[in-house]
């Protein structure tokens, strides 16, 4: 018997186990972020459109600080200068 043959019989064998315990091989744990359909679908509710923007670094800096300086969420902060952009 080879050594990668007896390597996937251990394998196997710790995968009946956790099995025979209830877990799941290769599930997420239950305790992570929320499941990203069902996020996806949430946002859709709310009319949000994912929209992707390659910005300059230094400008993506300027974003974060000033998300931060106004205690609002970067996405919230970005709509609300293009609103006002497109306004002028």
């Amino acid at each position: 018997m080879k050594k990668t043959d007896m390597a996937k019989g251990d394998a196997k064998k710790i995968q009946r186990q956790m099995a025979a315990r209830g877990a799941v091989i290769g599930a997420p744990a239950k305790d992570t972020a929320p499941d990203r359909r069902e996020q996806r679908e949430r946002e859709r509710a709310l009319g949000l459109v994912p929209f992707a923007v390659k910005l300059n670094s230094t400008l993506v800096a300027q974003l974060q600080t000033l998300s931060k300086e106004r205690g609002v969420e970067l996405n919230a902060l970005v709509a609300e200068l293009l609103q006002k952009g497109l306004a002028d």
